[in-house]
């Protein structure tokens, strides 16, 4: 949620930030009316309360004379008419006070973040910026297949039994497919754990509802969660570990000395995919179940950006040690997501679509998710507690890293070459061959 003072005071600065994003203008000008009538409202709520106590305490003195004044108890008596009237007075603010909370809460928690000076202006992801690019994509001498014509003729991804079970954008991944997923998995946990200081975690798959309103995903993206329940709870399944492993602190004061905090974890994710409908239909791409190795920083707002670097670099690394191409680009304006201040996407080529496609997306919230959270640190002892910044990457999209090592790696006979970064995890597993220095993926 954003400070609130942009519904104030700085109510200009958040409508040239909604303009940047595309957002509809007229949010501003509701919430704007709405943080007018609240300030009013308690205004006179507290003007009506002092008013209150004073005739209370002077009601009291009355009280007191009327045993030798009769006066003094029929004054008495007609203070405390009135004194009634105000406290009706006062009920009726607060009733119409809690109402205008309700809608300004309702509506502030759907107000997207304000986007970074630093972020290139634009409506969609055909505005975005090339940040840089690692690698030169393979030139085939044959005409590669694409994930899905591999990972059945090898015999490692299995879509129609998938669908027999679950319907359709589920997969089943079997022997040397499931073995891959494994191994990375492992090596993504292992590089950053060991290399890049991330702390491993093992988060709840489903989180309850103050969870998700604290990242961002609620109330605005419910349509797109899968959510269950008994007859005392709520629970939803997440759609990244960055839910739980963000909100690990949520309600909290940090103690001084002890950010940064760097946190990763591998979670399956679930996802609706709702409004997606036609759209990457076939294959690993678009899932209602995939694998992802998250990464989560909560740190001081002066270096928030510095981390952001560092993070986006972490998620490079992976896929340079894999030796898979990519480009980072700095999305504009209108292709950011809701609750980030900037973001980068990492980009894979994949060799069957001739194309580069997302493998991680990496952004700092600022203090966007800390302020719905409540996530504060203390600079110093006994120092006031500030909002601290949070930053989420992928590191990487498990599927998405599969789908590129069989298109990028593949031969002519349809096998697939394993990385070597990789083989310790595979080596002597079923399905997996090897020749000299190499290792093969055979199915």
């Amino acid at each position: 949620m954003l400070d609130p003072k942009y519904f104030g005071e700085a109510v200009g600065e958040l409508e040239a930030g909604l303009k940047r994003r595309n957002a509809d203008p007229a949010l501003v000008s509701r919430i704007a009316e709405l943080s007018k009538s609240r300030k009013a409202l308690i205004m006179q709520g507290d003007a009506l309360k002092a008013k209150r106590n004073q005739a209370s305490q002077e009601i009291g003195a009355l009280k007191a004379k009327a045993k030798s004044d009769p006066a003094a108890a029929a004054e008495a008596e007609r203070r405390m008419v009135e004194t009634r009237a105000i406290g009706d007075e006062i009920k009726a603010i607060d009733a119409k006070l809690a109402e205008v909370d309700g809608e300004f809460t309702n509506l502030g928690l759907r107000i997207p973040n304000i986007p970074h000076a630093s972020v290139p202006n634009g409506a969609g992801a055909d505005d975005n910026v090339e940040a840089r690019r690692w690698g030169t994509p393979r030139q085939f001498s044959f005409q590669p297949l694409d994930h899905v014509t591999l990972g059945e003729k090898l015999g490692i991804l299995d879509f129609e039994r998938a669908g027999k079970l679950s319907g359709a954008r589920f997969t089943l991944y079997l022997g040397a497919g499931a073995t891959l997923e494994r191994a990375l998995i492992q090596f993504m946990l292992d590089l950053h754990t060991r290399q890049h200081g991330y702390r491993e975690v093992i988060p709840p798959f489903m989180v309850n509802r103050e969870s998700m309103t604290g990242t961002g995903q609620l109330p605005k993206f419910e349509e797109d969660l899968f959510k269950t329940g008994t007859a005392d709870r709520e629970l939803f399944l997440i759609p990244t570990s960055e839910v739980p492993l963000t909100n690990i602190y949520r309600d909290e004061i940090i103690e001084p000395g002890k950010l940064p905090f760097y946190l990763t974890a591998y979670s399956p994710c679930f996802r609706s995919e709702a409004g997606s409908y036609g759209k990457d239909t076939r294959g690993l791409i678009r899932q209602h179940q995939f694998q992802k190795v998250e990464l989560v920083k909560i740190v001081e707002p002066e270096r928030s950006y510095d981390e952001l670097e560092k993070m986006t670099a972490n998620a490079e690394k992976v896929l340079e040690l894999l030796g898979l191409p990519y480009r980072t680009m700095a999305l504009c304006t209108g292709d950011m997501g809701f609750s980030a201040a900037k973001t980068y996407d990492i980009e894979v080529w994949l060799p069957a679509q001739s194309t580069y496609r997302e493998i991680s997306s990496c952004s700092n919230c600022e203090d966007f998710q800390a302020r719905r959270a409540q996530i504060r640190y203390r600079p110093e002892a006994q120092g006031k507690p500030r909002l601290a910044h949070t930053l989420n990457g992928s590191g990487l999209a498990v599927g998405r890293t599969f789908i590129a090592i069989l298109e990028n790696y593949q031969d002519e006979k349809g096998r697939v070459e394993i990385p070597e970064p990789l083989h310790r995890y595979i080596e002597g597993a079923p399905g997996f061959v090897r020749e000299g220095s190499k290792i093969w993926l055979t199915g």
